[in-house]
């Protein structure tokens, strides 16, 4: 017996009501219907598509649509392309086939079996990527995205760890997955490696030739997506997400902000990451919106320029991009003619939302963006990979107190362990199934209770939440004392010559952790033209004082290193703690002359907790 259902007049949303209310069984078939006329099925294109894969079946419902021209899915800058929502599913269908023809039996029938597959991506943001990324999804296996920038053994560490049966590529990274192919034949493996872009079409096909079938159910709870966490402390884990996870997380994420087919987004962020995929990319392509990729190093000066050319209603960054942009804007646009000026002011107030991750802005940087936007606050956000997003600030976040991450997003369950302070513990509808392959790790992830250990401190206020750090690195404590590292760092951006800093705890026989700060200054001949100090005057005996009005004695740091430059980050903007704390303050910091200590007999206006 046949089941239709008629999604011509529906948004996404009621796709997935539809679905869900319909009455199963065996052998059941469903195809999707334009008004009144059943498309012809044409096996050439598609076999066995799950229509419970959400993400496919958006793109094909803004194909049917039947908005003319067909709206623009994706816009990729540094191609120069821009594709249609019909464009875009005619190129999955033609690159599902190809990939459906090279996969070995073996993985052809996990499939039929509705096991789980994995199949990695290795292609910057843009439109190589979406096709990839959704062609994947389509046949019912796992997309295991990578970072581009991985050399040979480290890629084939990610291909093993996951067992990939296939890797697509974009076009720029065709060399490296042969590489890949190579290596993975040496070490006895086979791998098949696919590039998109020789199976992207010249043309669309006409809707009316595409159908959407399906005799199969895809189960929801099966793999959908696998991302690999940053392994700081150890080798990456791959952290492994539901196929039912991946569009309800990023229907929350829409809800939330508000996404309509009426956006469009800058895109500037990694997309292997989980905020680069469930934040900036598919929240809006379950909505109908279209995304702006700009791949590669961020570049300030241009995203200033593109904000300028308008055009953008949403933009998505994190910590340090906003901090760069302020930067950028200090030195540069600041000093243009206010004509011209106003201009960069109009397009950053022209975005109807700035979307921050991770934690709560430094006090001056909130402070610049609120002017910047004529009072609106960039909206910050807490999550992880294994969760999804945690607390949020409301689009209307007038009510929202200043370095707050705003309140629990529905659905979601947070305990503190110590009342209204203490390690963050969450469970929600959004929660990773568990580490690929690694049941150790997974059960040592969550209390006895099934809350995930997110391993970052928070303090609440009433409804609302404050990042204070990592427990491992980001809570110091010094003479009896707790100290959040965040909210050193806050006080010290708030410095006019300061302008990166990682503060951190370096071990102290006397008072258990010393608190240290390593800092970049602000550009030299911006401080000259300023009259502010060379970073070559800074002593740690100033640096102290002008932060006394700001800090308790306990909390100023006693340890002070000047970088050179910006201070390091990885891949996805972050200063990582655990490697250069060590680095910058090392056991014997006292036999280094780059590091200015506040001396023992200095230090009796360090304050002890007895």
């Amino acid at each position: 017996m046949l089941q239709y259902l008629d999604i011509s007049k529906v948004g996404p949303v009621q796709i997935r009501k539809k679905v869900d209310n319909a009455t199963w069984k065996q052998n059941t078939h469903v195809q999707f219907t334009n008004k009144t006329s059943l498309f012809r099925w044409i096996p050439i294109y598609l076999v066995k598509v799950g229509i419970l894969n959400m993400v496919f079946a958006t793109v094909y419902y803004q194909v049917l649509a039947n908005r003319s021209p067909s709206p623009i899915a994706i816009r990729d800058v540094n191609s120069g392309q821009e594709k249609t929502y019909l464009q875009l599913l005619t190129d999955i269908l033609a690159l599902r086939k190809t990939l459906v023809a090279s996969l070995a039996p073996s993985a052809l029938k996990a499939l039929s079996l509705a096991q789980d597959i994995f199949i990695g991506l290795l292609a910057p943001g843009g439109y190589e990527y979406t096709v990839g990324f959704i062609t994947i999804l389509s046949l019912g296996a796992a997309v295991v995205p990578m970072a581009t920038s991985l050399p040979v053994k480290e890629a084939s560490y990610f291909l093993i760890k996951s067992r990939c049966a296939a890797v697509l590529t974009g076009s720029t990274e065709a060399q490296l997955g042969q590489s890949l192919v190579q290596f993975m034949n040496e070490q006895g493996m086979t791998l098949t490696c696919i590039e998109v872009t020789p199976h992207l079409q010249a043309l669309p096909l006409p809707p009316a030739s595409i159908t959407i079938s399906s005799d199969a159910i895809i189960n929801p709870n099966g793999a959908g997506l696998v991302i690999f966490t940053s392994g700081t402390t150890g080798p990456p884990k791959a952290a492994v997400q539901r196929r039912g996870y991946i569009s309800s997380a990023a229907d929350s994420v829409a809800h939330h902000y508000g996404i309509t087919s009426a956006d469009t987004i800058l895109h500037v962020l990694p997309v292997h990451h989980a905020t680069g995929i469930g934040i900036s990319f598919l929240p809006f392509i379950l909505s109908g919106a279209c995304v702006e990729f700009r791949s590669g190093s961020f570049d300030e000066r241009w995203a200033w320029e593109r904000w300028r050319k308008g055009g953008l209603t949403i933009f998505s960054g994190v910590p340090t991009i906003y901090m760069r942009m302020k930067r950028h804007y200090d030195q540069v646009i600041s000093k243009l003619l206010p004509p011209v000026r106003d201009q960069y002011i109009a397009g950053a107030q022209r975005l109807r939302a700035l979307i921050c991750g991770s934690s709560a802005f430094p006090t001056p940087v909130e402070q610049f963006w609120a002017r910047i936007l004529g009072g609106k606050r960039i909206l910050t956000r807490y999550g992880a990979t294994e969760i999804g997003a945690v607390f949020a600030v409301d689009l209307d976040a007038s009510a929202t107190p200043e370095g707050s991450v705003g309140r629990v997003m529905p659905g979601v369950t947070v305990k503190l362990s110590e009342g209204n302070e203490g390690l963050v513990l969450v469970k929600g509808p959004h929660m990773f199934s568990g580490y690929l392959f690694d049941q150790k790790a997974t059960a040592a992830a969550h209390d006895e209770d099934g809350f995930f250990l997110t391993g970052d401190i928070a303090r609440r206020e009433g409804s609302y939440f404050y990042i204070l750090g990592r427990a491992s690195i980001d809570i110091i404590k010094s003479g009896g004392y707790k100290i959040s590292a965040l909210d050193v760092e806050r006080e010290i951006l708030g410095l006019p010559y300061v302008s990166e800093v990682m503060v951190v705890g370096v071990e102290d026989e006397e008072f258990g952790q010393r608190v240290a700060a390593a800092i970049s200054t602000r550009d030299v001949s911006e401080r000259e033209s300023e009259g502010k100090i060379e970073s070559k005057d800074l002593t740690i005996a100033k640096f102290r004082n002008d932060l006394r009005s700001q800090l308790t004695s306990y909390k100023i740091p006693t340890l002070l290193r000047i970088i050179k430059g910006g201070l390091p980050k990885s891949s996805t903007g972050k200063v990582q703690k655990k490697i250069l704390g060590p680095q910058y303050f090392p056991p014997n910091y006292r036999d280094d002359p780059n590091v200015q200590t506040w001396s023992r007999r200095e230090m009796g206006d360090v304050a002890c907790k007895l």
